[in-house]
């Protein structure tokens, strides 16, 4: 079972919080993204605000059916960020 890489709530009333062609495949797992806090190297598609916010509204890398594996690929980087 792989219940710890893939979660839909599809009651959610955000759901889905991101445009998807597809919402069977619609990963909620990581409701709130853990590579947010790596910065420029998330490698998601983001950009910054003019008000320097890091905006991920175009990201779909928690949700895609493969997140949970990328974002365990890029752990690193993010405890780097967070952790001195």
């Amino acid at each position: 079972m792989n219940s710890h890489r893939f979660f839909r709530n599809n009651e959610c009333k955000y759901f889905p919080c991101h445009k998807t062609e597809n919402d069977e495949e619609f990963n909620c797992m990581f409701c709130y993204c853990p590579l947010y806090p790596a910065g420029e190297e998330c490698g998601g598609n983001y950009i910054y605000l003019e008000n320097g916010i890091k905006s991920c509204e175009n990201c779909f890398i928690p949700h895609d059916k493969n997140g949970y594996e990328y974002i365990q690929a890029h752990m690193e980087k993010i405890t780097k960020n967070i952790i001195p």
